[in-house]
């Protein structure tokens, strides 16, 4: 059994919290920027809007 405190960890962009690989991101971990669909689809939303002056 593989202890999970030895797994790969990144800060997510959207809330900055840290979040820890999963087997679903084995193929695309270096892609992944966001802890969650949530994380990814806020950022998306949230993007327009700083660009207004």
């Amino acid at each position: 059994m593989t202890r999970k405190q030895h797994l790969p960890q990144k800060i997510c962009l959207h809330c900055g919290r840290p979040f820890t690989w999963r087997k679903k991101w084995e193929k695309v971990w270096d892609e992944v920027k966001y802890c969650s669909d949530r994380c990814r689809t806020e950022r998306k939303r949230a993007a327009p809007e700083r660009g207004r002056p």
